[in-house]
């Protein structure tokens, strides 16, 4: 069941920007073209026409996006032929971990003080230290008041900092929860501190925060082993795959 349950979380988080398209509701940012901000979620048990496949294409290409889903295999075994019969190919297959918030510890790091982050200058530092994490060119207002929004909606962000002269290090987030549900995500670290346990322990802080805000099932999605090597430090563990196929 933790497959519906993640779809469920995944239409959620789309809110008013979500399109609806036959079986599908696609997550379409009006700000950012980047991909892993824009791409649909398949109903449970999907197994879609040729005509629908087509009108998704559609309605990303109208909008300047590429055609992109992400989702759980599980959940809807039949709809990958479907996609690929019409020229979608899998970018990955990602394992899908989940963490245990009341098993989470401290993680500490020396030197570097790790917090929840809520004032507009620590919305700020998050966001640069993703920014740059990311390969971002620069932050804007709408990288703040996108993390505002989090804050607001009801999830978490914390920021890591360097002890000795303040500045933000690190950040990263758990995104607004639907039924006890929540990705913990964009944990991104300054190129000049990495390895050295920031990430581990920034995640280790948004999950054992979670209880505060009613997530009892933070999952994430690493982007390698490495990344998942660092997840799995702070307790998390596989649970699902995920696909991400594009057109």
């Amino acid at each position: 069941m933790l497959d519906r349950h993640i779809h469920a979380y995944v239409r959620a988080l789309f809110g008013s920007s979500a399109v609806r398209v036959g079986p599908f509701l696609a997550g379409l940012d009006p700000h950012d073209a980047g991909r892993y901000r824009n791409y649909a979620v398949p109903d449970d048990g999907a197994a879609p026409s040729a005509d629908e496949v087509a009108a998704l294409v559609t309605a990303f290409a109208g909008r300047d996006r590429i055609p992109r889903l992400e989702y759980l295999p599980s959940a809807c075994p039949d709809l990958e032929a479907a996609l690929a019969g019409a020229g979608f190919t899998v970018e990955a297959r990602i394992p899908v971990l989940t963490g245990r918030p009341g098993r989470v510890g401290v993680l500490p790091v020396a030197g570097v003080e790790v917090a929840p982050a809520a004032t507009d200058d620590e919305l700020w530092a998050v966001a640069g230290a993703q920014a740059e994490a990311y390969a971002q060119p620069e932050v804007t207002v709408h990288d703040r008041d996108r993390l505002r929004g989090v804050l607001d909606r009801g999830g978490l962000v914390a920021l890591a900092r360097d002890a000795a002269t303040g500045a933000g290090v690190g950040g990263g987030l758990c995104a607004p929860p639907h039924d006890g549900v929540s990705e913990l995500a964009a944990i991104g670290v300054r190129t000049a501190y990495r390895r050295r346990g920031i990430a581990a322990a920034l995640t280790a802080e948004l999950t054992r925060a979670c209880p505060e805000v009613g997530i009892g099932t933070p999952f994430l999605t690493p982007a390698g082993p490495a990344e998942q090597r660092i997840y799995e430090r702070a307790g998390y563990r596989v649970a699902e795959e995920m696909i991400h196929i594009s057109r």
